[in-house]
C-alpha cells in the first residue's frame, strides 16, 4: 500500500526502494504517530468529515494497531500505520488523509517524540548534577590543585572543581529546555505547504496534543528543521561537557596523578596485562562525543541548499537524530554511575597542591594588601619560587625567620600561607573557592536544581 500512486502507471524499483523507504529506522516514531492520528481523526469529526461511530471506529482500530514488525513491507511508519488502519477498519481509513500530509505528519511525529526525550534528557541531567552535588558534600574543604594549560595553577577545593561541572550542566539543562519550548509548537493543519483546506481547529488539536501552541506558517512547517538542530546543537555542548569531565577523570585516576579511584563497575581489564584497570566507561563517553557532533554537522549540511519547502533530502534528518539521542542518553546514564562509584584519595591531590608553589598568587597578593604594589609583588615572588626550584626547596621548607631574611617587604604571618588551605580562605567573592564560600554555593545549587524540576 501507498499513500500516492495514481498518477504513476508502475511502482518504484526495488532498487530505488532499498534505496529510498525509511521504515526500518522510522518505527520508533509507531506510538506518536498513532497518537496523532488518533487526534486528527477526533479534529475530522468536529469538522463534519467523519462522523461519530467512523471517528469511534477508526480510533480504537488505530490504537490497536501493534508496533510493525522487522519485515513490515511499507514505504514508512506512515503507510504502515494507514495500511494497518485499513486491515482493521475497512474503507473508513481511507478518509484520515484528508487535509492531512505527510510532511506536516512528519513534523509532528519527531516533535512529538524529541519532546519526550527531551524530558528524559533533562531528568537524566538533573540526576547527574545532583550526583555531582553528593560528591562535592563530602569535599568541600578537600585541598586539590587546579591546573590551567595543565600545569598547576592554584589551590582549589574538590567541592568547587565539582561546581564548575555542575555550572556547565546547568547551562546544558537550560538549552535543552529552551529547545523544548522551539519543539512543542503543534503543526498539523499546515497541509503539504499551502495549509489545511478544511476549517481544522488546530489550537484545539494543540491542546489535545499536550502542544504550546502552534505553528504560524504553513510554508514553514514543511521547511523547517531548526528545532532539530537546537536540540543537536544543545546535545553537542553537552557531549563536549561529558567529554570533558571524562578527560579530566581519566587524567586524575592515572597512575601518574592517583586522585581518583573508579569502580569496578565502569571499568575493564587487559586480555593480556593482569595488572589493568582500564577506564574504558570514561574512554567511551569521550568516543561517543564524536558521533553527536557528527549528527549535528550531518543536519546541517543537509540542510543549508534546500529550497522552500520540503525536499525528500530532510528524511535524512532522523538517523542523525536517533543515533544522538541515543548516545546522549547512553553517555547521560554512563557518567552518572561513574560519579556514583568514584573515589577521591586526597592524600595525593593535597600533595600536588603542597609541593608545586600554587600558594605563590597567594603571597602576591599578601603582599599587595600589605601595601606593595601588585606587579612588583609578582616580581618578588617570582624571585622566591625561582630561588626555591634551584634549591629545590618546597613552599613548606619556609619558615618566618627563612622567609623575612630572604627580603623584608615577606612579613612572618605571611609564612601561614605556604599552607595551601590558607590561602584559599580569602578567595570569598562569589564563585571563589573559600571553603566558605563553596558551602553557601553548595547549598544554592541544591536550591537551582530543585526548581529545574519543577
Amino acid at each position: 500500500m501507498k499513500l500516492w500512486g495514481g498518477r504513476f502507471e508502475s511502482g518504484p524499483s526495488e532498487v530505488f526502494q532499498r534505496y529510498s523507504w525509511s521504515l526500518h529506522f522510522d518505527s520508533r516514531l509507531f506510538r506518536v504517530d498513532v497518537l496523532g492520528s488518533i487526534a486528527y481523526a477526533r479534529a475530522l469529526t468536529r469538522v463534519g468529515i467523519l462522523n461519530d461511530e467512523e471517528c469511534s471506529t477508526l480510533c480504537e482500530a488505530l490504537a490497536s494497531i501493534p508496533e510493525p514488525p522487522p519485515d513490515a513491507p511499507d514505504e514508512d511508519i506512515h503507510t504502515y500505520v494507514i495500511r494497518m488502519l485499513k486491515e482493521k477498519a475497512g474503507v473508513v481509513a481511507d478518509k484520515m488523509h484528508t487535509g492531512r500530509s505527510r510532511n506536516e505528519q512528519v513534523s509532528l511525529d519527531v516533535r512529538f517524540w524529541l519532546r519526550e526525550e527531551l524530558d528524559r534528557t533533562r531528568g537524566l541531567l538533573r540526576a547527574l548534577m545532583s550526583d555531582l552535588l553528593g560528591f562535592a558534600a563530602k569535599h568541600v574543604d578537600t585541598v586539590v590543585a587546579g591546573y590551567t594549560h595543565m600545569r598547576r595553577a592554584q589551590p582549589v577545593t574538590w567541592a568547587h572543581y565539582l561546581l564548575a561541572y555542575f555550572e556547565a550542566f546547568a547551562r546544558d539543562h537550560e538549552r535543552f529546555s529552551q529547545a523544548r519550548a522551539r519543539v512543542n509548537r503543534m503543526p498539523l493543519g499546515s497541509g503539504a505547504l499551502a495549509g489545511s483546506g478544511f476549517p481544522i481547529d488546530r489550537e484545539e488539536l494543540a491542546a489535545e496534543l499536550g502542544f504550546q501552541g502552534v505553528t504560524n506558517n504553513s510554508m514553514d512547517v514543511s521547511a523547517d528543521r531548526d528545532f532539530l538542530i537546537d536540540y543537536l546543537s544543545s546535545a553537542s555542548t553537552c557531549m563536549l561537557h561529558l567529554s570533558r569531565l571524562a578527560e579530566d577523570w581519566i587524567l586524575y585516576s592515572s597512575d601518574e596523578f592517583g586522585w581518583l579511584q573508579l569502580g569496578d563497575g565502569v571499568t575493564s581489564g587487559s586480555s593480556l596485562m593482569p595488572q589493568k584497570k582500564n577506564p574504558d566507561s570514561l574512554e567511551l563517553i569521550r568516543g561517543k562525543c564524536g558521533r553527536v557532533f557528527a549528527s549535528y554537522t550531518s543536519l546541517m549540511m543537509t540542510m543549508k541548499g534546500l529550497p522552500m519547502t520540503y525536499n525528500r533530502d530532510m528524511q535524512e534528518d532522523k538517523e542523525p537524530l536517533f543515533d544522538a539521542v541515543d548516545q546522549l542518553t547512553l553517555s547521560l546514564e554512563m557518567a552518572a554511575v561513574v560519579v556514583q562509584t568514584t573515589k577521591l584519595n586526597p592524600e595525593p591531590a593535597l600533595q600536588a597542591a603542597e609541593e608545586g608553589w600554587l600558594v605563590a598568587t597567594d603571597l602576591a597578593e599578601a603582599l599587595s594588601r600589605s601595601g606593595l604594589p601588585f606587579h612588583q609583588a609578582h616580581q618578588l615572588v617570582g624571585s622566591l619560587v625561582l630561588e626555591s626550584v634551584r634549591a629545590n626547596k618546597k613552599p613548606s621548607e619556609w619558615t618566618a625567620e627563612a622567609l623575612t631574611a630572604f627580603d623584608q617587604r615577606f612579613k612572618p604571618e605571611m609564612a601561614a600561607l605556604m599552607n595551601p588551605a590558607e590561602g584559599m580562605k580569602t578567595r570569598t567573592s562569589k564563585g571563589g573557592t573559600a571553603p566558605s564560600t563553596v558551602r553557601t554555593a553548595l547549598a544554592e545549587a541544591r536550591q537551582r536544581l530543585e526548581s529545574m524540576s519543577s
